[in-house]
C-alpha cells in the first residue's frame, strides 16, 4: 500500500472544469484493486489480457489527471474491507454506491447508471418475471453474498430470508452465470449492461426476462478521507462533459462483443 500523499493537499483544492482545467497529481501511483470478473467493466478477454470500461476510463483519468496506476486482482467479499484499511488506494468492480457501505468507505462521484435486469437460459420457459420464479420453491438463483443482486433477490424477488437455501452463494460473478449456463441454478440478476453483454455473447443460451428490478449508480471506492475523491470526481465530470463517458459506453455496451 502506498501512504496516501498528505502534502499534496493544496495541490488537490484546484477546482476542474469542462475546459481541462485538472488537478496535476505529478505522476503519483495509485494502487487500483479489481475482481477482473464483471464484463463489460472488467475481465479478462480470450487473450489473457485485462480489459474493459473500468480499464479504459482509469487509464483516461491517470492521463488527464498525470497519475500512475498500478492494479491488484482480489475477489469480490474481500474488496471493500481491503479499501476500507486502506490496503489500496482505490477499488473498482461495477460497485453500487449504498449508504451502508458508504460508512466504511469513500465514493466518488457516479460514473455509471444502470439496472438490474433477470437473465436466465435461452430456452426457460417456466417463468417469465421475478413473481412466476419466486412462486416455484424447486427453482434457484445465483448470487454473490454482500453484492446489490443479493440484496435485490432477497427482498425484492424472494421472502426477505437472506439465509433462503434458493439463493446458491458463489464467490464471482462469473460463477453465477457459468452456474447458470450449467443448469445448477435458473436465475442471476445483473446489471442491464453486463447483462447485455452476456446475452450478446451466448449465442441464444441466455436471455433476458421480465420488467427492470430497479436503478443503481456504480462509484469508485476509496479509504476514508482519500484525497483521491476530489480529483477522480474532476476527471469524471471532466469525461462526461466532453463526450468520453458516451463514447466508452459505445465501445463497450454496443460494439464490443464478449468472447470474441
Amino acid at each position: 500500500m502506498k501512504i496516501l500523499a498528505t502534502c499534496a493537499a493544496m495541490m488537490l483544492a484546484t477546482v476542474a472544469s469542462a475546459d481541462g482545467h485538472l488537478p496535476d497529481l505529478e505522476g503519483r501511483e495509485i494502487v487500483v484493486v479489481t475482481e477482473n470478473a464483471y464484463p463489460p467493466l472488467q475481465f479478462i478477454d480470450g487473450n489473457g489480457d485485462a480489459v474493459g470500461w473500468e480499464y479504459d476510463a482509469m487509464a483516461e483519468i491517470a492521463e488527464r489527471l498525470n497519475a500512475t496506476v498500478v492494479y491488484e486482482n482480489i475477489s469480490w467479499d474481500a474488496m471493500i474491507p481491503a479499501v476500507s484499511e486502506g490496503q489500496y488506494d482505490l477499488g473498482m468492480t461495477g460497485i453500487t454506491i449504498r449508504e451502508d457501505r458508504a460508512e466504511v468507505v469513500d465514493f466518488s462521484d457516479k460514473y455509471m447508471t444502470s439496472e438490474m435486469v433477470m437473465l436466465v437460459r435461452g430456452d426457460e420457459d417456466r417463468f417469465a418475471d421475478a413473481a412466476g420464479f419466486a412462486a416455484n420453491d424447486d427453482l434457484l438463483m445465483a448470487a454473490q453474498p454482500g453484492t446489490t443482486p443479493f440484496y435485490v433477490g432477497v427482498y425484492d424477488v424472494l421472502d426477505g430470508d437472506e439465509a433462503n437455501p434458493r439463493i446458491k452463494l458463489m464467490e464471482t460473478f462469473g460463477a453465477t452465470v457459468q452456474a447458470l449456463r450449467a443448469g445448477d441454478v435458473d436465475l442471476v440478476l445483473t446489471d442491464g449492461t453486463a447483462g447485455n453483454g452476456y446475452v450478446e455473447a451466448s449465442d441464444g443460451g441466455l436471455k433476458i426476462v421480465g420488467e427492470k428490478l430497479g436503478t443503481e449508480d456504480f462509484g469508485f471506492i476509496f479509504p476514508k478521507g482519500s484525497d483521491l475523491v476530489g480529483p477522480i470526481n474532476a476527471a469524471i465530470a471532466d469525461m462526461s462533459a466532453d463526450g468520453t463517458i458516451d463514447a466508452l459506453n459505445t465501445k463497450w455496451f454496443l460494439e464490443y462483443k464478449l468472447g470474441e
